[in-house]
């Protein structure tokens, strides 16, 4: 198992570089460069001017060589500077934002997985009954509801007719004056719709992949053996039938590590919250090459991580993975 770790550890380096070397390429053959987004809307700006800012951000060099400037600032955690009006560290922007996405994503990962897993065990031990058949009715609504829809059906209804939640940012103008107790039900109440918009259609798909995990399960020789030995069937299926239906699980939990710093454009952009998502979005668009890949790199490190932790997961899930 040692070895096996190793190895695997040793293999995240070669396929870093190779993320970064792909990554790096595609982003700077897309059309538009940043000196063009920053200058276009100025007539008054010359060609003098734009080539002292490309011999600033160093865009005059040739491509193979910012790679390897940018790889030796990565050797050193050093993502480089944004090339954005402020030109501040993009380490420092990604701090700025980190815990507003980590916050709302991890509640919203919880709160996921915490519905979708007693759904789809429910959904499977009721097999055909009414349960089963309204729980994939609610299946297929989270599945075909689009999230931006969503989003403003439910800002539309809880904010501007019954006025109940706010629609945008993270706090109330003047929430400085709030009590500790006021501040934190502030929050909550702004965050309610992005947890809620967030988590509703992965918990579809979640939960459809539960059931159908448990309903493999739940046919295997070992559980009949243990109802024949007359175990009651809440020990069966929530302690026997349950730890080998996690199995898919954890695949879909470890894949999900990435989400939790990459953020959600969609929600985040029409809830107007501060976070990394909007942050990648706002990158794209101006071809800040230092911030996009900053957040991509940290996204690939996040999946090669997560991939990882899911195959030492499953060998502690199932003794036999662990054996072989």
């Amino acid at each position: 198992m040692t070895a096996y770790l190793i190895r695997r550890i040793l293999l995240l380096i070669p396929l870093m570089f190779g993320i970064t070397l792909i990554t790096f390429t595609v982003i700077h053959l897309a059309p538009g460069e940043p000196v063009e987004m920053q200058t276009a809307m100025n007539p008054k700006v010359g060609r003098e001017a734009r080539e002292r800012l490309q011999r600033f951000y160093g865009l005059d060099k040739p491509l193979q060589v910012q790679y390897l400037t940018w790889l030796e600032q990565l050797a050193h955690l050093d993502f480089g500077r944004s090339f954005s009006s402020d030109n501040r560290p993009v380490l420092d922007k990604i701090k700025e934002r980190l815990p507003v996405t980590l916050s709302l994503n991890i509640v919203a990962l919880l709160l996921e997985f915490g519905l979708a897993i007693p759904i789809g065990v429910m959904a499977a031990v009721h097999r055909n009954a009414l349960l089963d058949k309204g729980i994939t009715l609610f299946v297929f609504l989270g599945f075909a509801v689009p999230t931006f829809w969503l989003a403003l059906l439910l800002m539309y209804l809880f904010g501007v007719k019954l006025h109940w939640l706010p629609i945008s940012g993270l706090h109330t103008l003047g929430y400085e004056g709030y009590s500790w107790f006021g501040r934190l039900w502030d929050l909550t109440k702004h965050l309610f719709l992005p947890i809620l918009v967030a988590s509703f259609g992965s918990l579809a798909g979640v939960s459809r992949y539960m059931r159908s995990a448990m309903l493999q399960v739940i046919e295997q020789d070992y559980i009949t053996t243990a109802r024949a030995k007359g175990l009651p069937e809440r020990v069966v299926i929530w302690r026997h039938a349950l730890r080998n239906a996690l199995l898919p699980l954890i695949t879909l939990a470890g894949f999900s590590l990435p989400g939790l710093i990459g953020g959600s454009v969609i929600f985040e952009t029409i809830f107007a919250i501060p976070g990394m998502g909007q942050l990648f979005y706002q990158g794209v668009m101006s071809r800040d090459y230092p911030l996009v890949m900053g957040i991509l790199v940290i996204g690939a490190f996040l999946t090669l991580v997560g991939n990882l932790l899911a195959d030492l997961s499953y060998a502690l899930a199932d003794p036999r993975i662990r054996r072989s």
